[in-house]
């Protein structure tokens, strides 16, 4: 990420996209649940679609990964921009189902390709976990509102297409405020190796079924709300908006907790609460249970989340760790839909829950592990990586008011050959106390 994009302006940007970009996914209960009304498909196809949808999305993240930095932001965030307004837009005009597909593959692809400059701006600033909770604030708070609105608008599935398409043209102006191009220096940069390929490796498919399984559950959320605990499209909204609000409280201390508690001991942690709440959703059969639940379960996913894409930025200041920990996240939410209703029209809610608490379970071991080992490594390379230590990545990466300490990023200083003559070097030796007799003459 170019050094231009840090500029305040930029990250007014970065925050847009993200939200336009993760609209999706956060809508997906209710996507899916309208493509079954308003089509009528069976909850298993209708959970097809939402899953095509979003594999799309990280089709486009793991592509961008590799060619973003040539592609440059700007130009690639006004297409995905642009495919998300024509894909979904197109979706919602026609009832026809392979019309739908199509246009919602179409959207998918460019929810990934906003996504993908996000994260990847993230990543390249001087606090990504700022960076990231602003995003995830900004998105909750949008689903949220629209959480409470949608019941209101219809019940075909036009309503939330439309308002992810809507999304995607307010957020267009503000890609003005991105680079057009990358530095060839730092296109250059990124061309090169992936640093730590085994963490990254194990973060991301840590992450594609930490993902998925939470996703499985949250896109039949929806169903388990009406047929399983009897409730009402509205309210299941209304709880769905509450979640989401406990989301943002979860989120904004998060930011204010910042790496006071390192990275490990949130994502182990707050994982293995989530698989509570999973649990616990999935055999709700009121609505006190089923709102306890989802609200417990949004309030602690946005902020393991957090954690998950501030460790992922870590790993390469370069943003392509990032990027493509966040397709393998797409990933595994693209599943998710699909996983959850063959696994409920299967065997049922509550061993859907019992499966996907115990996948939770397994992965929260290694993605702490990963979290152990590099919450502690520094993110500047060169002099600070291996003579300064944390604490002096720590003050580098803080911005303004560290102008004696490389930022992260920065490329390291070339050490330049000093010439000593034997005069230099007997004057040194007698400075130090360690003067030779052979050097009195």
């Amino acid at each position: 990420m170019s050094s231009r994009t840090r500029r305040p302006g930029a990250l007014v940007a970065l925050v847009a996209l993200f939200t336009a970009g993760y609209l999706a996914p956060y809508l997906l209960p209710t996507v899916v649940g309208r493509l079954s009304a308003g089509l009528g498909l069976t909850p298993t196809q209708a959970g097809l679609v939402g899953s095509v949808l979003l594999l799309g999305s990280s089709t486009a993240g793991f592509t961008l990964a590799a060619r973003g930095e040539r592609i440059g932001p700007r130009r690639a965030a006004r297409a995905g921009l642009l495919a998300m307004a024509v894909g979904y837009g197109s979706a919602a005009a026609t009832g026809i189902v392979p019309l739908v597909v199509a246009g919602a593959v179409l959207g998918g692809l460019g929810s990934g390709m906003a996504t993908a400059v996000a994260v990847a701006g993230i990543a390249g600033r001087s606090n990504p976990h700022r960076a990231s909770t602003l995003g995830l604030l900004s998105v909750s708070a949008t689903a949220g509102a629209l959480y409470l609105t949608l019941p209101h608008v219809g019940g075909g599935h036009a309503a939330p297409l439309l308002a992810i398409a809507g999304a995607a043209a307010l957020v267009w102006p503000v890609t003005a405020r991105l680079p057009a191009t990358h530095a060839t220096r730092e296109a250059t940069a990124a061309s090169g190796p992936l640093p730590h390929r085994r963490s990254g490796a194990v973060l991301a498919g840590g992450i594609l079924c930490w993902s998925l399984a939470q996703n499985a559950l949250w896109g039949v959320s929806g169903r388990i709300g009406i047929s399983q605990a009897g409730l009402s499209e509205v309210t299941v909204g209304a709880v769905f908006a509450a979640a989401l609000g406990a989301g943002l409280a979860g989120v904004t201390a998060a930011g204010a907790l910042g790496s006071r508690l390192g990275r490990a001991v949130p994502i182990g942690a707050g994982t293995v609460a989530i698989a509570g709440c999973v649990l616990l959703s999935s055999t709700a059969r009121d609505l006190a249970t089923f709102a306890t639940g989802e609200i417990l379960w949004n309030a602690v996913y946005p902020v393991v989340l957090s954690y998950l894409l501030g460790l992922a930025a870590s790993l390469d200041p370069r943003g392509r760790w990032a990027v493509m920990v966040g397709a393998a996240s797409s990933l595994g939410v693209a599943c998710g839909p699909a996983t959850g209703s063959l696994l409920s029209a299967g065997a049922g809610y509550p061993a859907m829950g019992l499966t996907l608490c115990v996948l939770l379970l397994l992965v929260a071991g290694p993605m702490t592990a990963v979290a152990r080992r590099g919450s502690g490594r520094p993110l500047v390379p060169g002099s600070v990586h291996r003579r300064g230590g944390a604490p002096a990545a720590v003050l580098a990466g803080r911005g303004p008011g560290t102008s004696l300490v490389p930022q992260m990023g920065a490329p390291e200083q070339e050490v330049a050959a000093v010439p000593v003559t034997a005069g230099r070097r007997r004057a040194v030796r007698s400075a130090f106390g360690l003067a030779r007799p052979g050097d009195r003459g």
